[in-house]
């Protein structure tokens, strides 16, 4: 069911809504921006919520996070975009040098990697709680963020929502293929850096799916987004497996960056019971 989160004015004709699912990095700093800003809104988890789907549908997207004020839509992940459709004003935030955020995400990456190792293989598979995403696809997330940015700026691909979901290709099916795939990543970022990316112009237009940004504004959210899937695994690995991480990263390896509050979400708990229904995912992120 839908909810409002916020105190709603009174005489709004038309409220905020924010379209989300749990565990999406987007969705949870979309509402912590909004509630931020004083901002009230209602909540739809699209995952539970089959009106809010269509609502979604209707608008003529099927992904999240998207704030939706009427027939204005935004994607979360552009706050300018988002404060519009809201009516307030922001500005902006300070954001690191590129290559302070290079070292961000080289940090995540290497952070993944060693929880993974950490992951027996036996309960790869097993899901999240509240989303159909599995521990396999989580940590497969976090590196093909760092691939597709990757593939944006050494071959120009597209960046898309697409791009993005978590599924696996089908020659990766063991742990180890895995492992692999982002040692790979890790040592190919490393290289564009050195190679290309000291001297990138990260003024230049980002060319993604969700609007109209910098470059140096997808770098940033490269890390942060790798940054927040990564405090999700160590999440994962204390609650669900009773693992301690090794080398767990803390709230001061993520300094700088526009980083959620929550690890999971602000409405949903990740002591609830693994999602139970059909492992696909409607709308991803």
């Amino acid at each position: 069911m839908s909810q409002t989160t916020g105190t709603q004015t009174e005489g709004d004709a038309l409220p905020v809504k924010v379209y989300w699912q749990p565990g999406c990095s987007s969705c949870l700093k979309t509402k912590e921006f909004l509630l931020e800003h004083g901002i009230p809104f209602v909540s739809v988890n699209v995952i539970e919520d089959e009106e809010g789907f269509k609502e979604l549908e209707a608008l003529g997207v099927r992904l999240v996070p998207i704030v939706a004020k009427g027939d204005k839509w935004a994607n979360g992940a552009v706050f300018r975009d988002v404060a519009k459709v809201a009516g307030f004003d922001y500005d902006g935030h300070k954001m690191l040098s590129p290559e302070d955020m290079k070292d961000k995400v080289l940090q995540n990456l290497d952070a993944a990697g060693r929880y993974l190792a950490q992951i027996p293989e036996a309960r790869l598979d097993e899901l999240l709680p509240g989303r159909p995403r599995s521990y396999r696809q989580l940590v497969y997330h976090v590196f093909n963020i760092a691939d597709v940015f990757l593939n944006r700026v050494e071959n120009d691909a597209p960046y898309t929502y697409d791009a993005l979901k978590s599924i696996l290709p089908g020659t990766m099916k063991s742990k180890q293929d895995l492992l692999d795939y982002g040692a790979n990543t890790r040592t190919r970022f490393a290289a564009w850096w050195d190679r290309d990316g000291k001297t990138t112009d990260f003024k230049q237009p980002g060319k993604v799916y969700y609007g109209e940004v910098t470059l140096h504004e997808v770098l940033e959210r490269t890390g942060w987004h790798t940054g927040q899937h990564t405090r999700q695994i160590i999440l994962m690995l204390r609650e669900k497996l009773g693992i301690e991480p090794n080398g767990p990263l803390t709230d001061a390896d993520f300094a700088g960056l526009p980083i959620p509050k929550n690890v999971w979400d602000n409405e949903r708990s990740f002591d609830e019971a693994s999602f139970a229904g059909p492992a696909e995912t409607r709308a991803a992120e």
